[in-house]
Protein backbone atom coordinates (compact mmCIF):
# COMPACT_ATOMS: atom_id res chain seq x y z
CA UNK A 1 0.00 0.00 0.00
CA UNK A 2 1.27 3.19 -0.95
CA UNK A 3 1.13 5.97 1.33
CA UNK A 4 0.92 9.83 0.95
CA UNK A 5 1.87 12.62 3.20
CA UNK A 6 -0.37 15.26 4.23
CA UNK A 7 0.89 17.50 1.40
CA UNK A 8 0.28 14.86 -1.11
CA UNK A 9 -3.33 14.57 0.22
CA UNK A 10 -3.69 17.84 0.22
CA UNK A 11 -2.57 18.46 -3.41
CA UNK A 12 -4.83 15.51 -4.49
CA UNK A 13 -7.97 17.40 -2.89
CA UNK A 14 -10.44 17.61 -5.59
CA UNK A 15 -11.82 21.39 -5.82
CA UNK A 16 -15.15 19.83 -6.38
CA UNK A 17 -16.69 16.20 -6.16
CA UNK A 18 -17.46 14.87 -9.71
CA UNK A 19 -18.85 11.78 -8.72
CA UNK A 20 -20.40 12.58 -6.04
CA UNK A 21 -23.98 10.74 -6.17
CA UNK A 22 -22.03 7.97 -8.50
CA UNK A 23 -22.29 4.22 -7.40
CA UNK A 24 -19.30 2.25 -8.38
CA UNK A 25 -18.48 -1.60 -7.78
CA UNK A 26 -14.54 -2.32 -7.57
CA UNK A 27 -14.38 -5.91 -8.64
CA UNK A 28 -10.66 -6.77 -6.62
CA UNK A 29 -9.95 -4.74 -4.49
CA UNK A 30 -8.05 -5.94 -1.75
CA UNK A 31 -4.43 -4.54 -2.57
CA UNK A 32 -2.76 -2.92 -5.64
CA UNK A 33 -4.33 -1.38 -8.15
CA UNK A 34 -8.01 -2.14 -7.17
CA UNK A 35 -7.57 -0.68 -3.85
CA UNK A 36 -6.18 2.47 -4.82
CA UNK A 37 -8.82 2.82 -7.53
CA UNK A 38 -11.79 2.21 -4.81
CA UNK A 39 -9.68 5.13 -2.68
CA UNK A 40 -9.84 7.48 -5.23
CA UNK A 41 -12.90 7.41 -6.76
CA UNK A 42 -14.31 7.41 -2.99
CA UNK A 43 -12.27 10.77 -3.01
CA UNK A 44 -13.87 11.96 -5.87
CA UNK A 45 -17.59 11.37 -4.51
CA UNK A 46 -18.47 8.02 -5.37
CA UNK A 47 -20.31 5.25 -3.06
CA UNK A 48 -18.15 2.20 -3.45
CA UNK A 49 -18.70 -0.90 -2.96
CA UNK A 50 -14.80 -2.40 -2.69
CA UNK A 51 -14.96 -6.18 -3.13
CA UNK A 52 -12.43 -9.42 -3.13
CA UNK A 53 -11.82 -12.73 -1.28
CA UNK A 54 -9.33 -11.72 1.70
CA UNK A 55 -11.72 -10.41 4.93
CA UNK A 56 -9.98 -9.62 8.72
CA UNK A 57 -11.78 -13.27 9.26
CA UNK A 58 -10.82 -15.34 6.29
CA UNK A 59 -7.72 -15.25 4.14
CA UNK A 60 -7.40 -16.13 0.13
CA UNK A 61 -5.32 -18.61 -1.54
CA UNK A 62 -2.73 -15.71 -2.04
CA UNK A 63 -1.75 -15.82 1.96
CA UNK A 64 -1.80 -12.06 2.34
CA UNK A 65 -3.82 -11.40 5.82
CA UNK A 66 -2.49 -7.79 6.42
CA UNK A 67 -4.45 -6.59 3.09
CA UNK A 68 -8.14 -7.20 3.50
CA UNK A 69 -10.92 -5.43 1.86
CA UNK A 70 -12.38 -3.87 5.10
CA UNK A 71 -9.32 -1.47 4.92
CA UNK A 72 -9.73 -0.66 1.97
CA UNK A 73 -13.20 0.85 2.44
CA UNK A 74 -11.89 2.63 5.72
CA UNK A 75 -9.20 3.78 3.45
CA UNK A 76 -12.01 5.07 0.66
CA UNK A 77 -14.01 6.94 3.51
CA UNK A 78 -10.80 8.19 4.74
CA UNK A 79 -10.05 9.68 1.13
CA UNK A 80 -13.29 11.02 1.26
CA UNK A 81 -13.76 12.64 4.46
CA UNK A 82 -10.15 14.09 3.59
CA UNK A 83 -11.72 15.65 0.28
CA UNK A 84 -15.10 16.46 1.68
CA UNK A 85 -16.18 15.23 -1.37
CA UNK A 86 -19.22 12.78 0.48
CA UNK A 87 -18.09 9.93 -1.06
CA UNK A 88 -17.74 6.15 0.86
CA UNK A 89 -17.00 2.75 0.95
CA UNK A 90 -18.52 -1.04 1.89
CA UNK A 91 -16.55 -3.74 1.81
CA UNK A 92 -18.35 -6.80 0.56
CA UNK A 93 -17.00 -10.37 0.72
CA UNK A 94 -17.58 -11.98 -2.37
CA UNK A 95 -15.87 -14.65 -4.71
CA UNK A 96 -16.48 -13.76 -8.30
CA UNK A 97 -15.83 -16.84 -9.49
CA UNK A 98 -19.27 -17.99 -7.51
CA UNK A 99 -22.17 -16.70 -9.33
CA UNK A 100 -24.79 -17.19 -6.79
CA UNK A 101 -22.61 -14.32 -4.87
CA UNK A 102 -22.00 -11.85 -7.47
CA UNK A 103 -25.48 -11.86 -7.90
CA UNK A 104 -26.08 -11.40 -3.88
CA UNK A 105 -23.38 -8.72 -4.59
CA UNK A 106 -25.52 -7.05 -7.04
CA UNK A 107 -28.83 -7.24 -5.68
CA UNK A 108 -27.66 -5.50 -2.68
CA UNK A 109 -26.28 -2.69 -4.94
CA UNK A 110 -29.97 -2.17 -6.79
CA UNK A 111 -31.95 -2.48 -3.04
CA UNK A 112 -29.38 0.19 -1.58
CA UNK A 113 -29.28 2.70 -4.60
CA UNK A 114 -31.57 1.14 -7.62
CA UNK A 115 -28.15 2.30 -9.85
CA UNK A 116 -24.98 1.10 -10.78
CA UNK A 117 -22.70 3.76 -12.26
CA UNK A 118 -19.20 2.36 -12.63
CA UNK A 119 -17.84 -1.75 -12.88
CA UNK A 120 -14.16 -1.84 -12.32
CA UNK A 121 -13.04 -5.32 -12.66
CA UNK A 122 -9.49 -6.11 -11.05
CA UNK A 123 -9.81 -9.41 -10.37
CA UNK A 124 -6.46 -11.54 -10.92
CA UNK A 125 -4.44 -13.03 -8.14
CA UNK A 126 -2.54 -15.54 -10.00
CA UNK A 127 0.76 -14.52 -9.92
CA UNK A 128 1.79 -17.54 -7.73
CA UNK A 129 0.73 -19.82 -10.42
CA UNK A 130 2.62 -18.27 -13.16
CA UNK A 131 5.68 -20.37 -15.10
CA UNK A 132 7.59 -17.67 -17.01
CA UNK A 133 9.45 -19.37 -20.26
CA UNK A 134 7.86 -22.44 -20.20
CA UNK A 135 5.91 -24.46 -23.01
CA UNK A 136 2.36 -24.89 -22.80
CA UNK A 137 2.36 -28.74 -22.40
CA UNK A 138 5.33 -28.29 -19.39
CA UNK A 139 2.50 -26.51 -17.38
CA UNK A 140 0.66 -28.51 -15.44
CA UNK A 141 -2.97 -28.19 -16.62
CA UNK A 142 -4.96 -27.69 -13.58
CA UNK A 143 -2.50 -24.46 -12.50
CA UNK A 144 -3.28 -23.16 -16.36
CA UNK A 145 -6.83 -23.40 -15.65
CA UNK A 146 -7.11 -21.80 -12.73
CA UNK A 147 -5.36 -18.76 -14.23
CA UNK A 148 -8.16 -18.27 -16.62
CA UNK A 149 -10.37 -18.71 -14.17
CA UNK A 150 -9.21 -15.61 -12.00
CA UNK A 151 -8.13 -13.82 -14.74
CA UNK A 152 -10.61 -14.33 -17.54
CA UNK A 153 -14.07 -16.51 -15.81
CA UNK A 154 -14.11 -14.15 -13.23
CA UNK A 155 -14.64 -11.04 -15.59
CA UNK A 156 -17.37 -12.98 -17.38
CA UNK A 157 -19.19 -13.95 -14.66
CA UNK A 158 -19.54 -10.35 -12.98
CA UNK A 159 -19.59 -8.59 -16.13
CA UNK A 160 -22.78 -10.78 -17.17
CA UNK A 161 -24.28 -10.34 -14.12
CA UNK A 162 -23.60 -6.32 -13.64
CA UNK A 163 -24.59 -5.53 -17.01
CA UNK A 164 -28.58 -5.19 -16.43
CA UNK A 165 -27.76 -2.84 -13.73
CA UNK A 166 -25.06 -1.02 -14.87
CA UNK A 167 -26.82 -0.19 -18.42
CA UNK A 168 -29.76 0.86 -16.93
CA UNK A 169 -28.43 4.45 -16.78
CA UNK A 170 -27.30 6.31 -19.83
CA UNK A 171 -23.44 7.06 -19.31
CA UNK A 172 -22.28 4.09 -17.12
CA UNK A 173 -19.05 2.73 -17.54
CA UNK A 174 -17.16 -1.13 -17.47
CA UNK A 175 -13.47 -0.71 -17.29
CA UNK A 176 -11.49 -3.85 -17.79
CA UNK A 177 -7.83 -3.71 -15.49
CA UNK A 178 -5.53 -6.20 -17.09
CA UNK A 179 -1.73 -5.66 -18.06
CA UNK A 180 -0.63 -4.25 -21.00
CA UNK A 181 -2.37 -2.71 -24.14
CA UNK A 182 -3.50 -3.78 -27.38
CA UNK A 183 -0.31 -1.77 -28.56
CA UNK A 184 1.53 -3.48 -26.04
CA UNK A 185 0.50 -6.75 -25.65
CA UNK A 186 1.40 -7.56 -29.79
CA UNK A 187 4.09 -10.02 -28.65
CA UNK A 188 3.87 -13.44 -26.99
CA UNK A 189 3.78 -12.34 -23.01
CA UNK A 190 6.03 -15.53 -21.88
CA UNK A 191 3.67 -18.04 -20.22
CA UNK A 192 0.35 -19.08 -22.59
CA UNK A 193 -2.07 -18.72 -19.41
CA UNK A 194 -1.08 -15.64 -19.01
CA UNK A 195 -1.09 -13.96 -22.38
CA UNK A 196 -4.55 -15.30 -22.56
CA UNK A 197 -5.89 -14.00 -19.35
CA UNK A 198 -4.24 -10.26 -19.81
CA UNK A 199 -5.35 -10.22 -23.53
CA UNK A 200 -8.59 -11.36 -23.23
CA UNK A 201 -9.71 -7.60 -21.02
CA UNK A 202 -8.33 -5.86 -23.49
CA UNK A 203 -10.91 -8.12 -25.74
CA UNK A 204 -13.57 -7.90 -24.11
CA UNK A 205 -13.47 -4.02 -23.61
CA UNK A 206 -13.73 -4.33 -27.10
CA UNK A 207 -16.66 -6.47 -27.60
CA UNK A 208 -18.85 -5.41 -24.79
CA UNK A 209 -17.72 -1.60 -26.38
CA UNK A 210 -19.98 -2.42 -29.31
CA UNK A 211 -22.54 -4.29 -27.21
CA UNK A 212 -22.61 -0.94 -24.63
CA UNK A 213 -22.85 1.92 -27.43
CA UNK A 214 -26.38 1.67 -28.42
CA UNK A 215 -27.32 1.70 -24.88
CA UNK A 216 -25.39 4.96 -24.02
CA UNK A 217 -22.95 3.04 -22.21
CA UNK A 218 -18.86 2.66 -22.29
CA UNK A 219 -16.30 0.11 -21.68
CA UNK A 220 -12.15 0.45 -22.02
CA UNK A 221 -9.60 -1.29 -20.53
CA UNK A 222 -6.79 0.50 -18.83
CA UNK A 223 -3.13 -0.95 -17.55
CA UNK A 224 -0.82 0.47 -15.13
CA UNK A 225 2.73 0.51 -15.71
CA UNK A 226 5.57 -0.89 -13.80
CA UNK A 227 3.32 -1.23 -10.45
CA UNK A 228 5.18 -0.95 -7.35
CA UNK A 229 2.13 -2.74 -5.37
CA UNK A 230 2.34 -4.31 -2.40
CA UNK A 231 2.75 -7.75 -3.88
CA UNK A 232 5.53 -6.44 -6.09
CA UNK A 233 7.54 -4.65 -3.76
CA UNK A 234 7.38 -8.03 -1.63
CA UNK A 235 8.16 -10.16 -4.66
CA UNK A 236 11.66 -8.17 -5.02
CA UNK A 237 11.97 -7.53 -1.21
CA UNK A 238 11.98 -4.03 -1.66
CA UNK A 239 9.67 -1.18 0.11
CA UNK A 240 8.12 2.02 -1.48
CA UNK A 241 10.89 3.77 0.55
CA UNK A 242 13.76 1.98 -0.35
CA UNK A 243 13.03 0.54 -4.32
CA UNK A 244 15.15 3.37 -5.40
CA UNK A 245 17.30 1.10 -4.24
CA UNK A 246 16.61 -2.04 -6.84
CA UNK A 247 17.38 0.17 -10.50
CA UNK A 248 20.64 -1.44 -11.03
CA UNK A 249 18.76 -4.53 -11.05
CA UNK A 250 16.15 -4.03 -12.62
CA UNK A 251 16.12 -1.42 -14.64
CA UNK A 252 12.45 -0.70 -15.15
CA UNK A 253 11.97 0.71 -11.34
CA UNK A 254 13.45 3.75 -12.71
CA UNK A 255 10.22 4.00 -14.50
CA UNK A 256 7.85 2.58 -12.52
CA UNK A 257 4.51 3.62 -10.26
CA UNK A 258 2.33 3.61 -7.49
CA UNK A 259 -0.85 2.24 -7.57
CA UNK A 260 -2.27 6.18 -7.27
CA UNK A 261 -1.25 6.77 -10.90
CA UNK A 262 -3.64 4.78 -12.54
CA UNK A 263 -6.33 5.32 -10.19
CA UNK A 264 -6.00 9.07 -10.36
CA UNK A 265 -6.04 8.67 -14.09
CA UNK A 266 -9.32 6.85 -14.30
CA UNK A 267 -11.10 8.61 -11.48
CA UNK A 268 -10.75 11.96 -14.02
CA UNK A 269 -11.78 9.27 -16.87
CA UNK A 270 -14.64 8.22 -14.93
CA UNK A 271 -15.35 11.77 -14.45
CA UNK A 272 -15.14 13.23 -17.71
CA UNK A 273 -18.43 13.26 -19.62
CA UNK A 274 -16.80 12.80 -23.07
CA UNK A 275 -15.49 9.28 -22.23
CA UNK A 276 -16.91 7.67 -24.11
CA UNK A 277 -14.56 8.58 -26.69
CA UNK A 278 -12.51 5.98 -25.48
CA UNK A 279 -14.92 3.02 -26.40
CA UNK A 280 -13.87 -0.12 -27.06
CA UNK A 281 -9.77 1.29 -26.34
CA UNK A 282 -7.17 -0.19 -23.97
CA UNK A 283 -5.26 2.88 -22.37
CA UNK A 284 -2.24 2.50 -19.94
CA UNK A 285 -1.26 5.00 -17.03
CA UNK A 286 0.83 7.12 -18.88
CA UNK A 287 -2.05 7.54 -21.69
CA UNK A 288 -4.73 8.92 -19.05
CA UNK A 289 -1.99 10.76 -17.65
CA UNK A 290 -1.56 12.86 -20.30
CA UNK A 291 -4.77 13.28 -21.21
CA UNK A 292 -6.14 14.38 -17.70
CA UNK A 293 -3.43 16.43 -16.41
CA UNK A 294 -3.15 13.79 -13.02
CA UNK A 295 0.86 12.66 -12.10
CA UNK A 296 1.91 9.91 -9.40
CA UNK A 297 2.67 10.66 -5.82
CA UNK A 298 5.68 12.36 -6.61
CA UNK A 299 4.73 14.75 -9.29
CA UNK A 300 6.28 12.42 -12.05
CA UNK A 301 4.31 10.75 -14.92
CA UNK A 302 6.14 7.69 -15.61
CA UNK A 303 5.24 5.82 -18.73
CA UNK A 304 7.36 2.11 -18.93
CA UNK A 305 5.42 0.94 -21.90
CA UNK A 306 6.66 4.01 -24.06
CA UNK A 307 10.40 3.21 -22.43
CA UNK A 308 10.23 -0.28 -23.41
CA UNK A 309 8.76 0.03 -26.91
CA UNK A 310 11.77 2.43 -27.17
CA UNK A 311 13.99 -0.23 -26.00
CA UNK A 312 12.24 -2.63 -28.32
CA UNK A 313 13.22 -0.68 -31.29
CA UNK A 314 16.58 -0.62 -30.72
CA UNK A 315 17.59 2.68 -28.61
CA UNK A 316 18.67 3.19 -25.50
CA UNK A 317 16.05 5.68 -24.13
CA UNK A 318 17.06 8.15 -20.91
CA UNK A 319 14.92 7.50 -18.08
CA UNK A 320 14.28 11.15 -17.72
CA UNK A 321 12.14 11.33 -21.12
CA UNK A 322 9.83 8.47 -19.75
CA UNK A 323 9.46 10.20 -15.98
Amino acid sequence: MTHTTAHDAASARPRTAPLRGRIALVAGATRGAGRAIAVELGRAGATVYATGRTTREKVSELGRPGETIEETAELVDAAARDAGSGGSGTAVPTDHLEPDRVRDLLARVEREHGRLDVLVNDMWGGNPLLDFDTRLWDIDLDRGLRILDLGVRSHVITSSIALPLLVRHPGALLVEVTDGTARSNDEYRGNFYYDLAKNAPIRMARILGEELAPVGSTAVAVTPGFLRSEEMLDHFGVTEETWRENTEAQPHWSVSESPTYLARGLAALVADPEHHRWNGTSLDSADLARAYGVTDLDGSRPDVWGYMLAEKEGGAPEVADYR
